[in-house]
């Protein structure tokens, strides 16, 4: 059984960027009780992650470093089998994801990712939801800023509502932060294969209730004062996963995804550059050229990610019952993504007893809600009724 492994945790893709970030963050709690490894291709690079990794913590110097790669089964096999959870931060997701999603399935593992891509994300609801869920794990994807701030936050909402009427919710999201090498990667991934987001979802979980996004095109949001313009990502399908399963989201329940903004022109240019994207990653030689723009491995400086922030506010409503919500921390897309991802793979490893009993592959909202809020807060983010 997985709560007699040698391992609590083991975060795959150590030596790039988000992967780092992670370990660094595991080793600044200082927690002597912790078991865990760093995995990767290269044991060379693995050593010197470690090497930073003692130099936080010199306990650290106990972590075991293990080699392994998305293209050799039996290495995945071998680290899978030895830890409670997987963390991963080896994306894209849709070219190296699966093979450790089967592996987790088959050793009976826990897993936890940082995906945004919609493609993966369907794919292995198809594939692997009902063996995870005869194995009694959890498959986790979506957790890092996408999609934690917003599924964990659209849940807190919905309990300071009642739940015996629709509900609406909708999400407006500020940020600042920089992107990765690997997230721009993915983004361009995800743009170039469209055909394949426009497929009908699967749902596999059990719809009790009518659950459906709000159609809403650009618009003055009078209640904050901003523009907003409908977020094309990820968000909204988790926030819907998640409205399927529970019975906290009311009978019929509807989620809308903005991008909350200033200013019009900036509403213009956004539009604009997304859509040239769009257009660009369809065309062979151009998808060559963009993913020239970063490597992967590179990212936003320490500097600069300490200047970053997000903040998701949420207005929720039920019958004549409003609330106001909001979800905010620090640089959404490593620093605190890093923290999230962790904080996920910690719950699962440690809180499993006071878990939902839920498994297969589901959101975070599914397979730890308020215990993983609970975790989050304590590290620094805020889930506040306005």
């Amino acid at each position: 059984m997985a709560h007699d492994r040698a391992l609590d945790l083991v975060v795959f893709g150590a030596t790039g960027f988000t992967g780092k970030l992670a370990a660094e963050y595991l080793a600044a709690r200082k927690d002597a009780s912790l078991r865990w490894a760093i995995a990767g291709r290269s044991k060379a690079k693995l050593e010197e992650v470690k090497r930073a990794l003692v130099a936080i913590d010199p306990a650290c110097s106990a972590v075991e470093v293990i080699e392994a790669r998305s293209d050799d089964p039996s290495s995945l096999a071998a680290m899978t089998a030895k830890a409670r959870v997987v963390l991963t931060t080896v994306g894209p997701y849709a070219e190296h994801g699966e093979p450790l999603v089967e592996a987790c399935v088959k050793t009976e593992t826990d897993y936890v990712d940082i995906t945004g891509e919609p493609a993966f994300v369907d794919r292995m609801l198809a594939r692997w939801h009902v063996r995870a869920e005869a194995a009694r794990i959890r498959v986790v994807s979506c957790c890092g800023f996408d999609s934690i701030p917003h599924d964990l936050g659209a849940y807190y909402t919905v309990r300071k509502l009642p739940s015996d009427r629709p509900i609406t919710v909708e999400g407006f999201v500020r940020a600042r932060g920089g992107m990765s090498g690997g997230t721009w990667h993915s983004a361009i991934g995800a743009f170039s294969n469209l055909a394949e987001l426009r497929k009908k979802k699967p749902k596999v979980e059990l719809q009790s209730r009518k659950v459906g996004g709000l159609r809403s095109g650009v618009h003055y949001e009078r209640r904050l004062g901003a523009w907003a313009a409908p977020l094309p990502t990820i968000d909204p399908q988790v926030v819907l996963r998640s409205a399927r399963a529970l019975a906290e989201y009311g009978p019929d329940f509807k989620y809308g995804h903005f991008a909350q903004i200033k200013s019009a022109l900036t509403v213009v240019g956004g539009a604009v550059g997304i859509g040239a994207l769009l257009v660009l990653a369809q065309i062979p030689p151009a998808k060559a050229l963009l993913l020239k723009v970063k490597k992967q491995g590179e990212g936003p400086s320490e500097e600069e990610r300490k200047k970053g922030w997000f903040q998701v506010t949420f207005l929720g409503r039920a019958g004549d019952v409003e609330v106001k919500t909001r979800v905010s921390g620090g640089e959404p897309g490593y620093s605190e993504t890093a923290k999230m991802v962790s904080e996920s793979a910690l719950c699962l490893a440690f809180d499993r007893d006071g878990l939902p009993k839920r498994y297969g592959v589901i959101t975070t909202a599914m397979a730890m809600g308020e215990k993983l809020q609970e975790r989050l807060e304590k590290a620094g983010m805020k889930f506040e009724t306005l």
